[in-house]
């Protein structure tokens, strides 16, 4: 099946290769000209895992293609793909804004019947809103569907999560587009659900706003276990026994941060009030997580009070492993706190140096752990990279100034920390 996939970021890339390497032929298509011609000299834009080899081999057989004009991206396609972003408004509301620029450009250039697949994060309600950009616009009166189709991919394993699903969900007002789709995503061998529209739509934002009230939850026993003198890995574990519960999402930390879980949930909210509901529930998800890092610089502060003038390094930017993804990331809201504080800051990432290069300023970027331990009075853990997990403690305690190590990630056993030397705070725990 010939497909066109618009907008290039995490979603429309993996997406677009995924369905390549399954044998279709893809035009991917981003406004963005550096972008697509870094595509087209094999670079990506984006760091994740096995990525880089798939396009290439997509590219190189011919399968896979990249423009910047939508007109010839969409000329051959029977299916096409939204893939834009949607970020929130200062009050929460979607911004939509990118979604109807790419619906006008689809109907400018409708000659022929087009399914037109929204796989953008959007709230209930952007199906009806896709169609009436495009019959607002579309010059020629030819038929045209609009179907929802979320995506559930994690960034750092995102091809594994786009090539083996726990579900396809598919939104469509008719058996006709139903069964197109289901031809589409048939090589996968993976169960599909067939909804209405509106359905599909909202279970993107439930199933996001959910783990990320797991998320909550286990950071509020974490808060109950630091003063009870309980272990909350301990509870955790023996939460995630119970079936009905599990032990995904039970990692208490620094909150949930990253392109999806704050903007979805901050939807979901806005939606709710919307339609006036009671959003008391999803409004303590976020209050929650947003008093996880204060908190956090908090102890910091305490511990190396003056904090001005004292040097903190701080492992790990992306908002979690095996990105590059900046977005929401607990890091920075850190090392801002500790910024105003005037605190000397000295940090390191396996591989999201070079994106926090443009966005973090008065901070020394170091080539690696040590380094950035070197004289340090304070180490900080924001991100569980196994690089983090696997560094010699002994050796990093030798190059800090003062014993004081913060993890935020709970990636280290309070036993074998203390016994390097170190003086360890962690979450959840005394």
């Amino acid at each position: 099946m010939n497909v066109c996939v618009i907008g290039t970021g995490y979603v429309g890339l993996v997406t677009g290769a995924v369905f390549a390497d399954l044998g279709n032929e893809v035009y991917c298509v981003d406004n963005d000209k550096r972008k697509i011609e870094m595509l087209n000299r094999g670079e990506m834009p984006i760091y994740e895992p096995g990525l880089k080899e798939m396009v290439r081999r997509n590219v190189e057989d011919g399968r896979l293609f990249f423009f910047t004009s939508v007109a010839k991206g969409m000329k051959s396609a029977k299916v096409i793909f939204i893939a834009v972003g949607t970020p929130s408004r200062a009050n929460g509301e979607t911004d939509l804004s990118a979604v109807a620029a790419v619906a006008k450009d689809i109907a400018l250039h409708l000659d022929d019947y087009k399914i037109i697949v929204n796989k953008s994060t959007a709230p209930v309600g952007t199906g009806n809103f896709v169609r009436n950009v495009i019959e607002k616009y579309q010059r020629t009166n030819v038929e045209f569907d609009v179907v929802s189709n979320p995506e559930f991919l994690k960034e750092g394993c995102a091809i594994a999560d786009c090539l083996y699903p726990d579900r396809i969900v598919i939104g469509v007002s008719n058996h006709h587009v139903a069964m197109a789709l289901l031809e589409l995503y048939a090589p996968l061998e993976r169960p599909m659900l067939i909804t209405d529209v509106e359905s599909a739509e909202v279970i993107k934002y439930a199933s996001n706003a959910f783990l990320a009230t797991k998320i909550s939850f286990i950071n509020f026993i974490a808060n109950l276990c630091e003063k009870a003198g309980a272990d909350v890995s301990l509870v955790a574990k023996g939460m995630g026994y119970d079936s009905r519960i599990g032990k995904d999402f039970l990692q208490a930390g620094l909150g949930y941060g990253g392109s999806c879980f704050p903007k979805d949930t901050l939807s979901l909210l806005h939606t709710a009030r919307n339609f006036r509901e009671d959003t008391s529930l999803l409004e303590a998800v976020v209050k929650i997580n947003q008093e996880r890092v204060p908190k956090f610089v908090g102890r910091i502060e305490q511990k190396l009070n003056p904090i001005k003038g004292k040097v903190v390094g701080v492992l790990g930017l992306a908002f979690k492993p095996n990105t590059d993804d900046l977005r929401d990331a607990k890091s920075l809201e850190i090392i801002n706190n500790l910024l105003k504080k005037k605190a000397i800051i000295r940090v390191y990432d396996p591989v999201a140096m070079e994106n926090a290069s443009t966005i973090l300023k008065n901070v020394t970027f170091c080539k690696n752990a040590y380094e950035v331990a070197h004289g340090a009075d304070a180490l900080v853990i924001v991100t569980d990279w196994n690089e983090f997990k696997l560094l010699n403690l002994e050796k990093l305690r030798q190059e800090m100034r003062k014993p004081y190590l913060f993890d935020g990630r709970n990636i280290y056993n309070k036993e074998r920390a203390e016994r390097a030397g170190f003086e360890y705070f962690c979450i959840g725990k005394r």
